[in-house]
C-alpha cells in the first residue's frame, strides 16, 4: 500500500530521500547541481508527495542489480540461473578444492617417483588417491553448486 501523498514527512523520511539522491548522483544519473537543487527541495518539503516529486524521474533500485536486464525477457519474481562453471562458483571454493587436490596428488606422485628411481618400483598407487577426488571434483563441477 503506498503512503498518503498529504502525510507529514519525518527526518527520517528526508534523510532517506537525500542519501538516495546522493547515490543517483554518484552513478551519473543527476549532475551535482542538480542533486544541491533536489537537496534543497527535499529539506524544505512537507509531505511525502513533495519528496516523491522530487525523485519521480529516478529509479527507485539500481537497474544493474535486478535479476534480469531489460532487453531479456522474464520475471523479476524468478532469478536468473547461473551457467555451470561461472567465474562465482570458481571463487566460492572450488579453485580451493583444486589446489588441494593437486598439492595432495603432486605430493603422492612425488613420493611414487623418489621409491622408483630409487628401485623399488611399485605399481601407481597414488592413482587410487588422485582418481577417486579428481572425478568427484569433476562430478561436482559437471553438476553445479549444491542447492
Amino acid at each position: 500500500m503506498a503512503p498518503n501523498p498529504d502525510m507529514r514527512a519525518s527526518d527520517a523520511d528526508r534523510d532517506r530521500v537525500a542519501a538516495s539522491l546522493r547515490e543517483h548522483c554518484a552513478e551519473g544519473r543527476i549532475t551535482t547541481d542538480e542533486l544541491q537543487e533536489r537537496i534543497e527541495v527535499v529539506y524544505a518539503s512537507k509531505t511525502l508527495g513533495e519528496l516523491q516529486e522530487v525523485t519521480s524521474d529516478l529509479p527507485e533500485e539500481d537497474l544493474h542489480q535486478l535479476p534480469f536486464p531489460a532487453s531479456q525477457k522474464g520475471t523479476a519474481s524468478v532469478p536468473a540461473r547461473r551457467p555451470r562453471g561461472d567465474a562465482a562458483h570458481w571463487r566460492g571454493g572450488a579453485a580451493a578444492q583444486w589446489s588441494a587436490w593437486a598439492a595432495v596428488s603432486g605430493i603422492n606422485f612425488g613420493i611414487w617417483m623418489i621409491l622408483a628411481l630409487a628401485g623399488n618400483l611399485v605399481y601407481p598407487w597414488w592413482v587410487w588417491i588422485a582418481g577417486p577426488w579428481g572425478l568427484a571434483l569433476v562430478i561436482g563441477m559437471v553438476r553445479g553448486p549444491r542447492r
